[in-house]
């Protein structure tokens, strides 16, 4: 499905690009999948779901993300701050998809924990948004 790719990409070049982000995690640290033998702190895609939506006559998605920003240390404060820059990034920052138009963005909410087999502290963000595919 390309609107899912294409919001990607825009998600994760803007998170690439965000320095306050990067000062967190480092260069390269947004993965799609909890990469092996990695040491935190990093960001994962967990999931990204989309649904048909066709409310106002424009073909669209409604599009839910997960995505889990661990730290290295037992810190929930320190997984929380990453956590912040991507919602503040995805939801109020400056995405350009190449194809598509977003008309919602919103944070739905953060959830924390401390993984009790490695004493790593992790927040999962969830974000919500609509698309619609630009007009050629």
């Amino acid at each position: 499905m390309q609107a899912l790719e294409d919001i990607q990409n825009a998600l994760v070049s803007a998170w690439a690009d965000d320095a306050p982000l990067a000062l967190l995690i480092g260069e390269g640290a947004i993965f799609d999948a909890p990469p092996k033998g990695q040491r935190p702190p990093y960001v994962t895609i967990l999931r990204h779901d989309a649904v048909p939506r066709d409310g106002d006559e424009a073909p669209g998605f409604e599009h839910r993300l997960t995505i889990h920003c661990w730290s290295p240390q037992p810190s929930r404060a320190a997984a929380i701050q990453i956590a912040d820059r991507i919602e503040r990034v995805a939801v109020m920052g400056a995405l350009a998809p190449q194809d598509h138009v977003l008309t919602h963005r919103r944070h739905v909410r953060t959830e924390t924990a401390i993984d009790l087999a490695t004493g790593r502290a992790r927040a999962a963000v969830q974000l919500r948004f609509f698309s619609e595919p630009k007009d050629d």
